[in-house]
């Protein structure tokens, strides 16, 4: 590879003229290439290289200009139109630029210039994760397929386009290293079989005579020198594992070859297709495989191909291809359409199957319906996965203790226009790549969203380039968003966008970037590891590719839903007790501060027990001993003690005589005893007990002063009862209470 400063290209035009177009790169770093011819047919690239995110001046001879986006290619309005600017932007592949006559506006020629991603492993992770998307693609249906079933199918008549998808497929698959390894571990150490061979041999050199050599030897002579037709056991490599080898690739070629003829209008795909053909007629023309002779019949219950080392990865690879062959993806114009290399995308959806398996793993999720993924089209199959197309992979988590539903999705949309309690977001509509979202068996998601049951977490998949800054501009439109080339590291703008989706959007408890870098970040709101937010790097790899660290947070969050206890669970319980219900009142008055003893004061959660006194000696025993009683049992039967009343912290007093209180306690927050009236006559009860046992709370002589103002009117309380049960006992909210306020001196009206 030759660094450059400028390049000059020779462009041939239709009229069989040469002309020259010369490229300049604008910045002094290195963003200027010409590789050899070599490694450009190895990766299917063009031969002069750019960088992206970079800009590069062009200059043409007169009568000439460049055809292309305009967003790439920008003229000079201020000098000739001869020159102008090159802007990749964050396109990454081979870009076909056309050169163009000014005379009529014709197009006389094309030239191309290969944009390489900033990201210098770019080349390997993009086919190493396009092999891996077709490897699961094709394990999906083949679960549904019967491998007997399995045969190549002609590309129909239908668009470049299509065809050209369908290739990306096979061609993942034979330019794989696995492939390479399985044809080279063949041809190195092929299966070999025994066969007879017809030799004229000498009579007595024959250990042992069948009939036919017997017959012949009485008729002819018993001479033991005679020869006879003899057969010779010799080994061989042409047995009908490697014949299908042979087949196999016969049949790659034949259907590259028929790629090649589809794609007539696109010279850029039409390179890679001959690359391919030119590898399989090499391993075609060993010396092995030309020995070999044509495969008559289909041996798939080989064991040799079944298990063998190097053929049962190329059974495998036949499989594939056969699927492959059928597949189409609406998404791969995203990735690869028009020569593009976006490995920003691709990288996308990779983590999409990633995290497909992870979650089947982690939830011991039966595998799902491939209905979800792909689907029968006119043109055969198609994988549904498409930036901006929502799919949902749903299944149930059935643990000894819980059951839960679970539900993989992409492209949510959380819309803002949905009210609370309802799904959505509160602010403005967010679309996060992934949300996993977990909600208890028996119930559906939208009342699991109305009962603040369900958790989301959302994933957020970002191919960093190291070297741009943040921009923290907001984007509105979704779509346009990913493809903003400042949006390029994880750092402060990516945990800000984490932050948007765990505050705006309900019930979120947490929210991750998934990156190929090299570090992990896990920030905890609270003690629990949700809610959080934070970081995992996820590169592409056969092996150790950080998946490992993502499928452990899953297993803690496992062990968080499963925790009846955990904090994350009482949260939404209080969640959803203080905002399943618009507030019925505000409450404006001076009221204790919740802070130190009092800072469970929460005017709605702190009940007031409001009391019956007989008359006033009794009400003297009362301010006296501290202790306010009441009784267990009633004429109609026992007294109901609900939590309101035993939880109580305040006291409120009346007597028949008094409409409107001033006498307000506290009481202590033990809790009530029960006394015998034999313990109420230890303590001086005024008047002899006429039951067995009190209820009877401990007054607390510190009451605060903010209560010390106020007068209330009893029979305005909505627990209050006249007739027979004025007597009785009940609890109400603090709020409520202090909603019935009257001024101080209606207290002796």
């Amino acid at each position: 590879m030759q660094k450059l400063k400028m390049v000059e290209i020779n462009v041939q035009l239709s009229n069989q003229d040469n002309l020259s177009v010369e490229i300049t790169a604008i910045s002094e770093a290195d963003c200027l290439w010409e590789i050899n011819p070599a490694e450009a047919i190895e990766w299917g690239e063009a031969i002069i290289q750019i960088k992206e995110g970079f800009s590069y001046d062009y200059k043409l001879p007169e009568g000439f200009e460049l055809m292309g986006s305009k967003k790439i290619i920008r003229r000079h309005q201020y000098k000739q139109s001869t020159t102008g600017t090159l802007s990749p932007g964050n396109f990454v592949g081979t870009l076909t630029i056309e050169v163009v006559s000014t005379r009529d506006e014709s197009i006389v020629g094309a030239f191309d210039l290969e944009v390489r991603s900033v990201k210098a492993d770019y080349r390997t992770d993009y086919r190493l994760m396009l092999e891996e998307i077709t490897e699961k693609c094709t394990e999906l249906i083949m679960r549904h397929t019967s491998p007997a079933s399995q045969y190549f199918t002609a590309v129909p008549h239908t668009s470049s386009k299509i065809i050209y998808q369908r290739f990306s497929f096979i061609k993942s698959i034979l330019d794989s290293e696995e492939f390479d390894r399985a044809l080279n571990k063949i041809l190195q150490s092929p299966v070999t079989v025994w066969k007879e061979k017809e030799i004229e041999k000498e009579a007595h050199k024959i250990k042992r005579l069948n009939s036919k050599q017997l017959r012949k030897l009485s008729i002819s002579s018993t001479n033991p020198f005679i020869k006879l037709a003899a057969f010779h056991k010799i080994e061989t490599v042409d047995a009908p594992e490697n014949r299908f080898v042979k087949y196999a690739l016969t049949e790659f070629l034949d259907i590259c070859t028929l790629f090649y003829s589809k794609l007539d209008d696109a010279r850029n795909h039409q390179k890679e297709v001959l690359r391919l053909m030119e590898k399989l007629q090499h391993y075609l023309s060993h010396h092995i495989l030309k020995s070999i002779g044509p495969l008559h019949t289909l041996i798939l219950n080989s064991p040799v191909l079944q298990r063998k080392e190097g053929y049962r990865e190329l059974l495998r690879s036949w499989l594939m291809c056969d699927l492959a062959a059928q597949l189409t993806w609406r998404g791969g114009e995203d990735v690869y359409d028009a020569g593009k290399k976006d490995v920003a995308t691709l990288y996308e959806y990779w983590i999409f199957f990633k995290l497909i398996d992870s979650t089947i793993n982690i939830f011991q999720l039966e595998t799902p319906n491939i209905e979800t993924l792909i689907a029968s089209t006119a043109n055969g199959l198609e994988l549904k996965l498409k930036q901006g197309s929502f799919i949902a992979v749903k299944g149930i988590f059935n643990s000894p203790t819980r059951k839960f539903n679970v539900q993989l999705s992409y492209n949510r949309t959380f819309k803002k226009e949905q009210p609370y309690p309802k799904s959505g977001s509160w602010t403005t509509s967010l679309r996060p790549d992934f949300t996993l979202s977990l909600w208890p068996y028996h119930l559906e998601n939208e009342a699991a969203e109305r009962e603040e049951l369900i958790v989301h977490i959302h994933f957020d998949a970002k191919y960093r380039i190291e070297h741009l800054q943040d921009n923290p501009n907001s984007h509105p439109d979704l779509n346009e968003e990913k493809d903003d080339p400042d949006i390029k590291k994880y750092k402060k703008v990516d945990l800000l966008k984490m932050h948007t989706y765990r505050d705006a959007i309900r019930r979120t408890a947490g929210a991750y970037v998934l990156y190929p870098g090299g570090k992990i970040e896990s920030f905890r709101g609270f003690h629990e590891i949700l809610p959080g937010l934070g970081a995992f790097s996820i590169f592409p790899s056969k092996s150790n590719n950080g998946i490992q660290q993502l499928e452990q947070f899953l297993k803690d969050v496992v062990t968080i839903l499963l925790n009846r206890t955990s904090q994350r669970e009482r949260m939404a319980s209080k969640t959803f007790e203080i905002y399943k219900e618009a507030p019925s009142f505000a409450l404006n008055m001076s009221l204790p501060e919740p802070t130190g003893i009092n800072r469970a004061l929460i005017p709605e959660d702190t009940y007031v027990l409001v009391g019956y006194y007989k008359n006033e000696e009794h009400l003297k025993w009362i301010l006296s001993s501290n202790l306010y009683n009441t009784r267990i049992n009633s004429k109609k039967g026992p007294m109901y003690l609900n939590p309101f009343i035993t939880s109580a912290k305040y006291l409120l007093l009346h007597n028949k005589e008094e409409k409107i209180s001033t006498k307000f306690f506290k009481l202590k927050t033990k809790g009530p005893k029960v006394f015998s009236k034999q313990d109420l006559q230890k303590k001086k009860y005024p008047t002899p007990p006429s039951q067995d046992l009190y209820l009877v709370f401990e007054i607390d002589p510190n009451i605060e002063t903010d209560f010390k103002e106020y007068s209330w009117n009893v029979t305005r309380l909505k627990g209050f009862k006249s007739g027979k049960g004025y007597a009785l006992p009940f609890a109400i909210s603090l709020a409520e209470v202090m909603s019935i306020i009257c001024p101080t001196n209606d207290a002796n009206k």
